[in-house]
């Protein structure tokens, strides 16, 4: 048979509830002394670094990235910031680029002249070891070359009401 305890009663629960009351008037007095030390002394860390020391910008930037996870984005971000750095000047003067796909590791560029895309096609394996020497390896992988946006077509005097241009007169 199991001896069950007994319900506090009496003196046993006024002790436990002066311990409680005792133990919460310590943590409102540390309370109280720390607020007002630091009025008095104004809010100022030891001579070890604490949570309270001043951080540069730099470093809480780089914290901020790091905690969030944020590398591979910051990285190709200064690759589109630095671009010219990065290719030269006679591929930046023609090409630039427009988006990374993070998923895919792929860096979409847009040439001014199908003559540019060609070549920055031929080259493409050659920038994708140099932003990786610079991103980290296996950032990018893949360079997709576009060529120059094609001027909107505009409507003729002679055109046919609900017809799509040269193209709908075949099949």
């Amino acid at each position: 048979m199991a001896v069950s305890d007994p319900e506090l009663s009496g003196v046993d629960l006024a002790r436990v509830a002066l311990r409680a009351a005792k133990e919460a008037a310590r943590q409102r007095g540390e309370q109280v002394r720390e607020k007002r030390e630091a009025k008095k002394h104004g809010l100022r860390s030891g001579a070890r670094a604490d949570g309270r020391d001043p951080v540069p910008l730099g470093a809480a930037l780089n914290r901020l990235i790091t905690e969030r996870g944020w590398e591979a984005p910051a990285a190709v971000g200064g690759v589109m910031g630095r671009w010219a750095q990065i290719v030269g000047p006679d591929i930046a003067a023609h090409c630039e680029p427009k988006s990374f796909d993070e998923a895919a590791a792929v860096l979409t560029v847009q040439c001014d002249s199908t003559a540019w895309a060609t070549q920055l096609r031929l080259l493409a394996r050659q920038l994708v070891a140099r932003l990786n020497h610079e991103l980290g390896h296996g950032t990018v992988k893949v360079i997709k070359v576009q060529g120059p946006d094609a001027p909107a077509r505009g409507y003729g005097r002679l055109r046919a009401p609900g017809s799509k241009g040269p193209g709908d007169t075949w099949g």
